[in-house]
């Protein structure tokens, strides 16, 4: 007499192995498909080499040498640019002054924007025309915002010193307190680049899902709470977005600087590692001394970059 198995005996059926396409370059792929990989990616690989790797490297390489600019011959020094920017007083104050601008104008363009884009995502009347004028003066080229701010900012017959007049105020002169022209580039380079940070906020809040704000509604949460634990969470991407390049923007203004102040108003209390370099090149012709401060303002950026990597990657866990 047969008996059937028990169930209990019968081995389970394997579950279908997820399929994925395949890489281009692992066995078995087409000839047709590496060739199309190839041809998408080696022109942009071709054109971060020759803009962006190749003038890096040779920005390197220049710092270690001593160069007038006008001279077709360049003299081989090693280390002693380096030596030179850290032993002098001026790379101090210089590299605080960077640090100052660009901490100020990266909080405050990324705070002002977030709030903006708060107020101008409700259903307001005539809100798509206040959002042109905010976004309108970041496609303005910085020395026409340079010399308009410059009678904004004017300690005798400028809009600013007509207000504080107005309320009794003393009038600051802009132009020759080095703190208050340090302030005065930082502003003006925050209203130029508001813009930026209320259009990218107010995209992602466009992009909010709806149901985790009728949840929060549903449980009773203030518009507080619901800001800080639905609302921040979920611009936690974008924030980190915005962290690195308004850095990298900031990092880079010259415009500005140059039409406002030429890096002053006594000794370098507006310069900052950008407008520094085009010092040393342009004006004082050391092109090597100014490759040694751009190397060294790309090193800085290069490790603040990696920890706000690390920071982001951290809190996404």
């Amino acid at each position: 007499m047969q008996t059937s198995p028990s169930p209990s005996a019968e081995k389970p059926a394997a579950a279908p192995a997820e399929r994925t396409r395949p890489s281009p370059w692992r066995r078995g792929g087409s000839g047709r498909e590496k060739l199309l990989f190839l041809a998408l990616v080696l022109p942009n690989l071709a054109l971060l080499g020759i803009f962006t790797y190749r003038p890096l490297i040779d920005n390197i390489r220049l710092s270690f040498f001593d160069w007038n600019i006008s001279s077709p011959t360049s003299t081989f020094i090693g280390f002693d640019n380096y030596i030179e920017w850290f032993g002098r007083d001026d790379s101090w104050l210089i590299l605080r002054n960077t640090g100052i601008f660009t901490v100020s104008a990266v909080v405050g363009s990324m705070v002002l924007g977030l709030a903006l884009a708060l107020l101008l995502d409700q259903q307001l009347v005539g809100r798509g025309v206040v959002r042109s004028a905010v976004f309108a003066p970041f496609v303005i080229a910085g020395a026409a915002i340079g010399v308009a701010f410059q009678f904004i900012f004017d300690p005798r017959f400028g809009m600013i010193s007509a207000l504080l007049t107005m309320v009794g105020l003393p009038v600051p002169n802009f132009y020759q307190d080095p703190d208050w022209a340090l302030a005065m580039i930082t502003i003006t380079y925050i209203w130029k680049n508001l813009g930026y940070s209320f259009v990218i906020y107010l995209a992602a809040l466009q992009a909010k899902p709806i149901e985790l704000y009728e949840a929060a509604e549903i449980d009773g949460a203030s518009r507080w709470t619901t800001f800080r634990s639905v609302t921040l969470p979920m611009l936690r991407p974008t924030t980190f977005f915005l962290s690195i390049t308004v850095m990298l923007n900031s990092l880079q203004v010259f415009d500005i600087i140059y039409v406002m102040t030429r890096g002053g108003p006594q000794g370098n209390a507006t310069t900052t590692m950008v407008y520094q370099v085009y010092q040393e090149t342009f004006q004082n012709f050391r092109a090597g001394y100014g490759a040694t401060v751009a190397t060294i303002m790309f090193l800085i950026l290069l490790v603040i970059t990696y920890l706000q990597v690390r920071v982001m990657d951290r809190n996404a866990r």
